[in-house]
């Protein structure tokens, strides 16, 4: 839900967020603009199994760190909360303790929501791609995963597919079908 009409600063971004009646909001900044996040039980839920599947694949590895949905990050100088992100020890040995990790995630998974607007998730996508992020995109309308990563050409994993975790996560799969099929 985007929230004003004109372009704002990153310096009034910080002060809007930091007032005391937004204290219990999570906001991102998307394209100039102040945007609330706000998820329902379904997506909300997916976004927890997606990210319980990469906490328990990257926790027995000791890969790095997975944050959820409150978990903010600056990417190509926007303010972004994924549903889940993860960043590599080689990138980040120690979490941050940043409202939004100076470093961007090296995965962002996005759950669509009935609040999402389709223009700022092309921004964050574009912006993510520019930082070197992989993005998992889950639609549970359409039932499917478009997966972006840097300098490739998008691919979409249907219900019967088998998602991967590329050269981010090597060796980590999730088919698509025990996502929605839960």
């Amino acid at each position: 839900m985007v929230l004003q009409t004109r372009p704002v600063t990153v310096e009034e971004f910080e002060r809007f967020v930091q007032l005391p009646e937004n204290r219990d909001k999570l906001f991102e900044y998307v394209g100039g603009r102040i945007v609330e996040v706000v998820s329902n039980n379904y997506s909300s839920e997916i976004g927890m199994f997606v990210g319980s599947m990469l906490t328990v694949f990257v926790d027995e590895r000791g890969l790095g760190h997975v944050t959820g949905a409150d978990g903010g990050y600056i990417v190509s100088g926007e303010k972004y909360i994924p549903d889940v992100g993860f960043i590599s020890k080689q990138r980040q040995p120690e979490p941050s303790h940043e409202a939004y990790n100076p470093n961007p995630p090296d995965l962002a998974v996005e759950v669509l929501s009935p609040s999402n607007d389709p223009h700022d998730m092309r921004i964050k996508i574009v912006n993510y791609l520019l930082a070197g992020t992989v993005v998992w995109v889950f639609d549970p309308d359409k039932r499917h995963v478009e997966v972006y990563v840097p300098n490739r050409p998008p691919k979409t994993i249907g219900i019967g597919g088998t998602l991967d975790g590329g050269d981010v996560l090597p060796g980590f799969t999730l088919a698509v079908r025990r996502v929605f099929d839960r």
